[in-house]
């Protein structure tokens, strides 16, 4: 739940041109209110010009990287550092296509994320878009949101209680340790793509199967061609660790210790979305780090609202939701994991209690 440092403020939700809302729904309102407002448009223009910024800042990272390595020098491995950033903001763009934010063409979304997802970072668009869709309908709701299933982590006492072995052993340390595993988080991400293909249709798992085999071709060919063995693995090392952590940062703020709707609950769209989700607090800076999930509020009401209309949207959310009386969390990056943990500490305390 939120600290005494969270605002909570009546917010609206940011609709998508997708949701429906009937005409008497606490949702409906809002909805009208952001159409009117220009703000379910396109952004395609913005889009293709952070797109391109983005392809250009990848390619003199990489560049420097085989020049550097090229020298025998381990000073190498601190552009590891840029080429995770880069990397994250490259999920991002991916994560938008997904969302249907960037074309209005849903053939061209998929090839945008095809291209971000499996071919620049090796990880999967049909497995990353089929999880998190599953996500977005039904948020923090245990058995219907994959994002807080048994995995190495676990987000409920229920959950908690079952755990053995050395899984419980995590489990009882999990808000110590959460950050560390994150550095595990982008060669998880890959392998889980890996593994998903199993289900795919054979079209989709040949496109999607060789642009993953393509990644993985011109990563290692790169790393190995610029730069000795031993280095070779120390800087893919500490470049996907740095990938997950950051990754992670950007989205553990998002949900982790706010709502978790039981079985049978029946929330509408409004606050299903605005009670189990939690926004921190935006600036320049806190924008770019979390590639405009800080306003994960707006995104989940409005999942297809252009990246750069999120904050646009925020006044109109906040005061709607004042109006319909539920409370809207809003926090300090740092307050945003202090709950996070907290909530995950408190999961493990049984078994704390009772080793």
């Amino acid at each position: 739940m939120p600290t005494a440092s969270s605002t909570l403020v009546a917010a609206p939700p940011v609709p998508a041109p997708e949701v429906a809302a009937d005409a008497g729904s606490e949702f409906a309102p809002l909805l009208r209110q952001v159409r009117d407002a220009g703000l379910l448009r396109r952004r395609t223009d913005h889009y293709v010009r952070s797109m391109a910024v983005n392809l250009v800042a990848v390619a003199v990272v990489w560049s420097a990287v085989v020049l550097v390595g090229g020298t025998g020098s381990w000073w190498v491995l601190a552009l590891a550092v840029p080429a995770a950033v880069l990397g994250a903001r490259t999920a991002f763009f991916g994560h938008d296509a997904g969302h249907q934010q960037i074309a209005a063409d849903r053939r061209v979304n998929r090839a945008l994320a095809l291209f971000h997802g499996n071919l620049l970072l090796g990880m999967g668009a049909g497995w990353w878009s089929d999880k998190h869709n599953k996500h977005h309908a039904n948020p923090n709701h245990v058995g219907k949101d994959p994002d807080v299933e048994v995995g190495a982590l676990v987000w409920t006492r229920a959950q908690a209680v079952e755990r053995q072995g050395f899984a419980r052993f995590l489990t009882r340390h999990q808000a110590r340790l959460f950050f560390p595993m994150l550095l595990l988080e982008g060669l998880a991400l890959k392998v889980a793509s890996l593994q998903d293909l199993r289900r795919r249709p054979p079209r989709e798992r040949l496109t999607e199967g060789g642009l993953l085999v393509a990644h993985l071709a011109l990563y290692t060919s790169m790393l190995l061609l610029a730069m000795p063995l031993w280095q070779a693995l120390a800087f893919a090392a500490l470049h996907h660790a740095l990938f997950g952590l950051h990754l992670g940062c950007a989205f553990a703020p998002n949900h982790k210790g706010m709502e978790m709707p039981e079985e049978g609950s029946r929330w509408g769209h409004l606050r299903r979305q605005v009670l189990t989700s939690r926004n921190v607090r935006g600036n320049p800076v806190t924008d770019w780090f979390l590639g405009g999930l800080n306003y994960q509020i707006e995104h989940h009401l409005f999942p297809s609202l252009p990246r750069p209309h999120l904050r646009l949207a925020q006044p109109l959310v906040r005061a709607h939701c004042r109006r319909v009386g539920i409370p809207y969390t809003e926090t300090t990056l740092l307050d945003s994991y202090a709950q996070a943990l907290t909530h995950m500490h408190h999961v493990g305390a049984p078994l704390r209690d009772h080793p």
